[in-house]
Parts: C-alpha cells; sequence; structure tokens
C-alpha cells in the first residue's frame, strides 16, 4: 500500500469519534492525516488489507505501514497535534496494557455515554479531500 500520510480509521456511528476526528482536524493545520471511518466502503477494504485485530472497532492509526490501535494510536495522534495536546505523549510513561484497560473501558461505553448514529458522517466540503475514499483507494492497492 502507498498511502503516505498517516491514516485515521474510526468508528463512523460513534458520536465521540466522530467528535474526535472533529478535533483533530480542526488542529491538524499541516493537514498531516487522512481519514476513513471504518463502516465506509474504503473502511472495509482496508479492514481486508490490513493485520487488524479481530473485531476492531476503534480508532486505528497507520502510518508509514505499522498499524497502531487503541491507547497508542490516539497518543500517537496527539503527538503530531500543536501545543499543548502533544503533551498528552506523557502518557506513554503509562504502560500500554493500563492505557488500554482504560481505552477499552472507555470504548464499551461509548455509545451508551455519547450516543449511537444509523450512518457514518458526511464530511462538510472543506474536510472531503481529508477523507480517503474507495476510488482513491483502489488506485493505491
Amino acid at each position: 500500500m502507498r498511502i503516505e500520510s498517516p491514516l485515521i480509521l474510526f468508528d463512523g456511528f460513534c458520536h465521540l469519534c466522530d467528535r474526535s476526528v472533529s478535533f483533530v482536524i480542526r488542529r491538524d493545520r499541516k493537514r498531516l492525516f487522512r481519514y476513513v471511518a471504518l463502516q465506509s466502503e474504503a473502511g472495509e477494504l482496508l479492514r481486508d488489507r490490513l493485520p487488524l485485530p479481530p473485531g476492531t472497532d476503534s480508532v486505528v492509526l497507520v502510518e508509514k505501514g505499522v498499524v497502531y490501535t487503541e491507547s497508542e494510536a490516539a497518543l500517537r495522534i496527539a503527538a503530531r497535534l500543536p501545543f499543548p495536546w502533544s503533551l498528552a505523549v506523557i502518557f506513554r510513561m503509562v504502560p500500554r496494557f493500563i492505557r488500554d484497560m482504560f481505552y477499552r473501558w472507555i470504548a464499551v461505553h461509548r455509545y451508551t455515554w455519547f450516543g449511537r448514529r444509523g450512518y457514518c458522517r458526511i464530511p462538510a466540503r472543506e474536510e472531503r479531500e481529508r477523507f480517503l475514499t474507495i476510488e482513491e483507494l483502489r488506485d493505491l492497492l
């Protein structure tokens, strides 16, 4: 796969995940990241092509061919954002199994606490080029 930009895969039905993507987009002034909802056609194709853990339904970061999930994905994304958000990397001092336990606890409750929708976000016109389409993805594979 020849995807140059770090790629964020996310749960497109989850309000928390969608708001998190909006948060990153607003702060990603250098336009480093591309985005794909896991439930989109592009997301389905990536699920088949990437070495994702079975049942992956939360944030995934693919950077330079390496797949990061759960807290590691979230912290690596934060590290690429401007100050003060980049300071979140300090949490990498916490052992990953503890970070992931906390991450999974939030992930399990995210629909109850933040809600779930029956469709993926439709990117605003100014965001569209940042979301990887199935056509672009097929050209890259």
